[in-house]
């Protein structure tokens, strides 16, 4: 089983920072992929950032610029750096992760969410 454990959340000012990690840990073979998400109160979860094998990286058009995806892969840890945050940024966020583990064929992999944590940014 894998879990995923999000941390770094909290309140900010606008044009603050905050850096948000996600940690996996179980039994991992390998990650392929990580992102971010986020979802405000009444609206659908949309994607932040992503990274994939490789260092690729994929922003959403709203934080380009602003936000930094990352992945430590000795530690199984994403991360997402956020400067210059707005009030429009406050969310939930989320971090999936295409996970192969010890148990799956090393070609197959399934995807898994931590549990949010909250970001506030205050005008």
């Amino acid at each position: 089983q894998v879990q995923l454990v999000e941390s770094g959340g909290g309140l900010v000012q606008a044009g603050g920072s905050l850096r948000l990690s996600c940690a996996a840990s179980g039994s991992i073979r390998s990650i392929n992929g990580m992102g971010w998400y986020r979802q405000a109160p009444g609206k659908q979860r949309e994607l932040v950032a992503s990274i994939i094998v490789g260092g690729f990286t994929n922003y959403a058009d709203s934080v380009k610029g602003r936000f930094t995806i990352s992945k430590d892969n000795t530690e199984n840890t994403g991360y997402l750096e956020m400067n210059s945050l707005k009030p429009e940024d406050t969310a939930v966020y989320y971090c999936n992760a295409d996970v192969v583990t010890t148990m799956d064929d090393p070609s197959d992999g399934a995807i898994y969410w931590g549990q949010g944590t909250q970001v506030a940014v205050s005008s």
